[in-house]
């Protein structure tokens, strides 16, 4: 790749975009390109040709417009939090940073929106709304370092996103460049538009569509009264009942996250939030309301968790006890990191009623493959997160890790649920895309990205596997309803 620096034709793709941003705005050396050799998925690297960091809107699209004269791919990137190597680079192409675009063009406490740049950060939205009693709904775990263009991107979740929405469901309007230099204006301050509905196309889209330079996120009031429960369970099972009784009683919590016995033990002792270290599983459910409703719906899942089999049930009304509650699912990622060399976050999602079949399942592919998997989820909407635990330096073990992820996604996909609840596609899931779609269906992906990026430049060979690479890996389509592996049907 080094030779690409002495190559004419990449010579004067540099000298373009040199001449195009600020000084510094290009980064070609090999240290300053190594952070941007992977996103959160560190077993997927590829050291780009460039970085560029564009400030202005008009900057990006010089950089578009320079890399489709020159026929350049162009890897757009927010924060690097990503899970799936969907920022993992383009050896002969451009990484894309949206960083330098963060500031926050408007809060609009009238009528509940906030404009901001790609690069903002998920956190610092709710932080400039705070002064007016509002916040951002959306909250992933990276939420202190994510940006909001990469969670269009991504459509991302979070904690709360059982009762307030995805990404999705809380972005109103975005700004958006596409390869062949079209400047989209979709949606606004309103909460509906003419028109075929774009924005949404473009959520969870993962870079392959457009670059967002501009996002209009909507803003909600800080709920008056707040009680976060803890209920521990001897048995995984007995938790995921408590789930399905609590959501069939048409109760919808705030955030409703359940943990396993590894996850639960490793956060203790990372966080010290109070969990029980005897648990087989825990729930954390916050509600939210005014104080009557508080009072009398905490009391009716407090029952609920009780009827299920919850041995011990915490409830937490000070402000402080609740942060210490969620301090340790906020920190379980980290904290499941200090008990191996390495680990592997799945992202899968299923049917809530299916909860315990899954965890039973994965506990048998667990000793199956001799690794311990720490279970992480959002229960309420099935949104699952296994961290497989292995050590990259035994001969191997990572190649098993993958391997046993997979099987993981196939299982939901078994189970009539998705590879992905959050996380993306990227890389590391276009095996499983075969295995959940269909060669029509995945026909109709392929025109949906020619249609917005013609010459295929936008983050190439993400997202979507060709049919060819399906039919490499034997098939492996959703037919009529049948998977391509009758072991599964038990599920």
């Amino acid at each position: 790749m080094r030779c690409m620096s002495s190559d004419p034709h990449y010579k004067q793709v540099q000298t373009l975009l040199q001449a195009s941003l600020p000084e510094g705005g290009v980064i070609a050396d090999a240290a300053g390109l190594r952070p941007y050799e992977c996103d959160g998925l560190t077993a997927i690297r590829q050291q780009p040709w460039l970085v560029v960091l564009p400030e202005t809107e008009a900057q990006v699209a010089a950089v578009l417009r320079i890399c489709r004269e020159h026929d350049v791919p162009i890897v757009p990137r927010g924060a690097g939090t990503g899970l799936s190597g969907g920022a993992r680079p383009h050896a002969r192409g451009v990484v894309l940073s949206l960083a330098k675009m963060n500031q926050i063009i408007e809060v609009d406490a009238h009528n509940c929106v906030a404009r901001v740049q790609a690069g903002v950060r998920n956190l610092a939205i709710s932080e400039a709304a705070s002064a007016h009693g509002l916040y951002y709904a959306p909250d992933p775990s990276s939420q202190i370092a994510c940006s909001i263009g990469g969670n269009v991107a991504e459509n991302s979740g979070g904690v709360h996103c059982l009762k307030y929405g995805l990404t999705v469901h809380n972005v109103i309007g975005a700004r958006v460049l596409t390869s062949t230099g079209q400047c989209l204006e979709l949606g606004g301050k309103v909460y509906d538009a003419p028109g075929l509905d774009l924005l949404a196309v473009l959520c969870g889209s993962e870079g392959m569509l457009g670059v967002i330079t501009e996002v209009t996120v909507t803003l909600l009031p800080r709920p008056p009264a707040v009680a976060v429960l803890l209920a521990a369970f001897g048995d995984v099972e007995a938790g995921a009942a408590a789930v399905a009784n609590i959501i069939g009683q048409g109760i919808i919590p705030a955030g409703m996250e359940m943990m396993d016995k590894l996850a639960v033990q490793a956060a203790e002792q990372f966080a010290h939030a109070g969990y029980p270290l005897d648990a087989a599983a825990i729930l954390l459910i916050e509600l939210d309301g005014c104080d009557e409703e508080i009072d009398h719906v905490c009391n009716t899942v407090q029952r609920l968790l009780e009827t299920a089999g919850a041995y011990q049930v915490q409830v937490a009304r000070d402000q402080a006890d609740q942060q210490r509650l969620w301090k340790g699912r906020k920190s379980a990622f980290p904290a499941v990191g200090r008990l191996a060399p390495d680990y592997y976050c799945m992202d899968g999602t299923i049917p809530r009623r299916r909860l315990g079949e899954m965890l039973r399942a994965i506990e048998e592919l667990s000793r199956e493959y001799q690794l311990p998997v720490a279970n992480v989820f959002h229960a309420g909407d099935g949104n699952l997160h296994p961290l497989i635990l292995f050590d990259a330096n035994i001969p191997g073990q990572l190649e098993n890790t993958e391997e046993m992820g997979g099987k993981i996604l196939e299982l939901c996909v078994a189970m009539g649920g998705t590879v992905t609840g959050e996380h993306g596609v990227g890389v590391e899931k276009l095996d499983q895309m075969c295995v959940q779609f269909s060669a029509t269906e995945l026909t109709q992906f392929h025109g949906l990205k020619a249609a917005w990026d013609p010459a295929g430049l936008l983050n190439p060979d993400k997202g979507i596997p060709t049919l060819t690479r399906c039919g490499e890996l034997g098939g492996m389509h959703v037919r009529q309803g049948q998977l391509p592996h009758p072991d599964l049907e038990r599920f």
